[in-house]
């Protein structure tokens, strides 16, 4: 690769701007043991939203049976105007610089090994297995700001945030251009259970990354916008800022990367996981 990067160069070809993304692992572990996955740039379709609407059919009559019911004929298009109406194309979202997203939420081990306690409220008797691996959770947004304001005082050889709400459905959806199907979600999600899990216990997504499904909702950077969807341009301010990705407790209805929701939630089911910048 070397000897070819240098005959291109001397050819005159400018290549330069992808060498630092070429230098970059494609994951990376740091002092305190938090796994990286590099994300690369790219775009996506956000929120798209086709509701669609089933046919009308005849009830079936037998002999000696009663008429099944069915909605009228009318009721089906008044349906179909409303999933028309409800319709949204979606916009394009390009994710300009590369990042790293934690490879796993984070624990309740490494939060220990930071903020020197431990605020979940899965842990000990209330678990069966390895408390440490375990999510932390029952944390608010600011506890996970004063986390990483901590963590970056720690580790002077990195830079850490919470990922905006593009960045985490980014990679999220790891180059799928649709939500994620159910039986997909059931197989790579934590969900419709009573506790958490260890982090990592289920399938990762195509791109190495594991439980943007379930196990606990996510705290994004963004503020909530009050709508179902994202904006192209998130609020500047809120009351509340956005949760991704559901709970150990949602289900079907949660298990989206395509919708967002607002905090505080439960308390006992909300972690996080963090960026790390591309240096």
């Amino acid at each position: 690769m070397l000897k070819k990067l240098v005959v291109m160069l001397l050819l005159g070809y400018v290549w330069l701007p992808n060498i630092s993304l070429m230098a970059q692992a494609e994951a990376v572990t740091n002092s305190f043991g938090m796994e990286f996955v590099l994300i690369k740039p790219g775009s996506m379709l956000v929120g798209k939203y086709q509701p669609t609407v089933g046919e009308y059919k005849p009830p079936v009559v037998r002999a000696g049976e009663q008429p099944q019911w069915v909605l009228p004929p009318k009721a089906y298009k008044v349906a179909a105007k409303m999933a028309q109406e409800a319709a949204k194309p979606g916009f394009t979202v390009t994710i300009k610089r590369p990042y790293y997203i934690g490879k796993f939420e984070v624990t309740q081990e490494q939060w220990q090994k930071v903020m020197g306690n431990n605020p979940a409220f899965f842990q000990g008797s209330r678990v069966k297995d390895d408390t440490g691996k375990h999510p932390v959770e029952n944390i608010t947004w600011q506890d996970a700001q004063t986390f990483i304001k901590k963590l970056n005082k720690l580790d002077k050889e990195h830079i850490y945030c919470l990922p905006n709400e593009f960045e985490w459905e980014y990679a999220a959806r790891a180059g799928a251009e649709d939500d994620i199907l159910w039986a997909n979600a059931r197989k790579m999600g934590i969900i419709s259970e009573q506790i958490t899990r260890a982090v990592g216990s289920k399938e990762p997504n195509a791109w190495g990354i594991y439980d943007m499904i379930g196990n606990v909702w996510e705290w994004v950077q963004d503020y909530y916008n009050d709508k179902i969807f994202a904006d192209p341009v998130p609020p500047q301010s809120g009351k509340e800022h956005v949760l991704k990705g559901a709970s150990f407790t949602g289900d079907a209805k949660n298990a989206t990367y395509l919708t967002h929701a607002a905090g505080p939630g439960n308390g006992f089911d909300v972690g996080f996981r963090i960026v790390m910048e591309v240096r």
